[in-house]
């Protein structure tokens, strides 16, 4: 009895922690989904959170986007999938063979340790430090307000991602199919791009959606390397100021609008993500 009541209060606070958790995450989606239905005059005079009994709802904010501003919108998320896509081939490309470098090498001078502990030092490293450094040497190649500018910061910067995932994947790949394949007259690098890259295909899948998704909400590098063309969505958003304050209606619109791409594509390669961030987790 002692037992089956002590299950039953496990149960109600693992539904606390469930519920508290989801109202956490889904929160700031709802709050932008109200505020971009609700008119301005709304929204400056109080905090109404439920439509059709606290406010009516309007689609005034959407209509005066894409009549007024669909053209800077378009862009703008044009600009965000060049340079995400871009910096996202990059990172996968060098982070891919960096990975399986390794993995499969033992390094001498430099440790793989040590390689593997300075890329992910660059994870914790605050962009504000490289950002005048990065500002500098895109002003002398004459790349300031360019997408290749925005595409080689944002791959630097999501490179070692890839670098990580895919080195621990690599690891956990048996290396005695690519032993057979080197018997069957293969090269090194044969074997790695039909035995090794195939097998690590969905682990490459999830990579390149997490920098896709790092790369698409980049803002401070986008904020100081573009200013006219080259301006990705993010900055577009932020850029909602007027002299009276900040317009929270067309602020929460744009956010809608930039989200659509990358959740359209987590959505599409859900299944891959989950192979690949729980690829190696269980051993048969």
């Amino acid at each position: 009895m002692v037992q089956r009541r002590g299950i039953h209060i496990s149960h109600i606070a693992l539904w606390i922690v469930i519920i508290i958790a989801t109202t956490w995450g889904v929160f700031p989606f709802y709050w932008a989904i109200i505020t971009s239905l609700k008119q301005p005059g709304v929204i400056l005079t109080k905090p109404a959170l439920i439509p059709w009994l606290q406010f009516q709802p309007t689609l005034y904010n959407w209509q005066l986007e894409f009549s007024s501003r669909l053209p800077e919108i378009s862009k703008a998320l044009r600009n965000s999938v060049i340079i995400a896509g871009g910096s996202t081939a990059i990172a996968i490309a060098l982070g891919t063979l960096a990975g399986y470098g390794l993995a499969r090498f033992r390094f001498q001078r430099w440790k793989n340790k040590d390689m593997t502990l300075w890329f992910l030092s660059q994870r914790f490293l605050p962009p504000m430090v490289t950002a005048i450094p990065f500002f500098l040497v895109m002003q002398s190649l004459k790349l300031l307000d360019t997408l290749i500018a925005l595409i080689l910061a944002n791959a630097t910067f999501t490179m070692p991602f890839a670098v990580l995932i895919m080195r621990d994947v690599f690891k956990e790949l048996p290396e005695e199919l690519e032993e057979s394949a080197w018997v069957d007259g293969a090269s090194r690098f044969g074997a790695f791009w039909y035995i090794a890259l195939p097998l690590a295909a969905p682990a490459v899948a999830a990579a390149a959606v997490i920098c896709f998704a790092f790369a698409w909400n980049e803002f401070l590098f986008a904020l100081i390397l573009s200013y006219r063309n080259a301006q990705p969505i993010t900055v577009i958003i932020a850029g909602v100021e007027h002299t009276q304050g900040v317009q929270f209606w067309f602020v929460a619109t744009r956010l809608l609008i930039a989200i659509l791409p990358p959740a359209l594509l987590a959505l599409t390669a859900q299944r891959y993500i989950v192979r690949g961030l729980t690829f190696g987790a269980v051993k048969g």
